[in-house]
């Protein structure tokens, strides 16, 4: 079993980049969605009801992000590391986040609306919502650093998909970090509690990925169907969830970084890692 693509979405419900190799961080992968575009409210805008997000391009270089669009001039921001820190929220019901404000008149233009694009300064004042260790942090990601998906898990779905008389969806609909091949279909589910080793470093599986309506979303096009999601509400309806996926937490503390890449073993240690203290 290997590291078979790394992905990376520094602004959050942008086009992805596509990685050789990724240093990862105790909050995720290395500028992983520390910058995400909210309303006028500081309510992320996400490709749940913004699926232009999909059209947006976003490379990080130091000290700032380059931003590019169909239709756009391209941009340069710089991080605001001097502006004021303003409260915004992933969702609205979730608790605020400490961020700063980089941009508000390009990121308006391309969506048609008031917007702010936020940068966040500090990853370590997100806590993991739900997590056994008190220290584990995450960036601007729906709940947890890094998301891993299964290539078997992947076909299964395809095959579903082709028996339903749809076509099949590429991996990217799932929006992952980390793509594994080697793995039986579904073998991910036995992994929640457990250690992954990847290269030299070590990730906590915490929980199966419960999808939404962005499954329904080409990643390239911005068009929605019904596709996925209603092929996992028959086969992967599970405890009121439709899972793919399986969310990860790096075993690193503040401070500590590793480096993963494409091609990696990826083995399952054996003990459950997440009741520690």
């Amino acid at each position: 079993m290997r590291i078979g693509s790394l992905h990376t979405y520094p602004v959050k419900g942008c086009h992805r980049l596509d990685h050789d190799e990724a240093v990862v961080e105790p909050w995720g992968l290395a500028a992983d969605r520390r910058w995400m575009i909210v309303d006028a409210d500081g309510v992320g805008i996400t490709q749940r009801e913004t699926t232009v997000l999909t059209q947006l391009t976003a490379r990080p270089h130091p000290g700032g992000l380059h931003l590019s669009a169909p239709g756009m001039p391209d941009i340069d921001v710089p991080e605001p590391a001097d502006a004021p820190k303003i409260q915004v929220r992933i969702f609205r019901a979730k608790p605020p986040v400490p961020a700063r404000i980089a941009d508000t008149t390009w990121v308006s233009a391309f969506l048609g609306r008031d917007a702010r694009l936020i940068w966040q300064a500090d990853p370590t004042t997100r806590i993991v919502s739900g997590s056994a260790q008190p220290d584990d942090r995450v960036s601007l990601a729906d709940g947890y650093p890094v998301l891993l998906a299964n290539t078997a898990s992947l076909d299964a779905v395809n095959d579903w998909l082709l028996e339903s008389g749809d076509d099949p969806v590429p991996i990217h609909r799932f929006r992952p970090n980390l793509v594994v091949t080697g793995a039986p279909a579904w073998a991910e589910d036995d992994w929640i509690g457990h250690r992954l080793r990847i290269g030299d470093l070590a990730f906590r599986v915490a929980k199966a990925c419960a999808r939404c309506r962005v499954t329904t979303v080409d990643q390239e096009t911005g068009e929605t169907g019904r596709q996925p999601l209603h092929v996992l509400g028959r086969h992967r309806r599970i405890d009121g969830g439709l899972l793919f996926a399986v969310n990860l937490i790096p075993d690193l503390t503040a401070g500590q970084t590793g480096r993963i890449r494409v091609g990696d073993q990826v083995t399952v240690e054996g003990e459950p890692a997440l009741g520690e203290s």
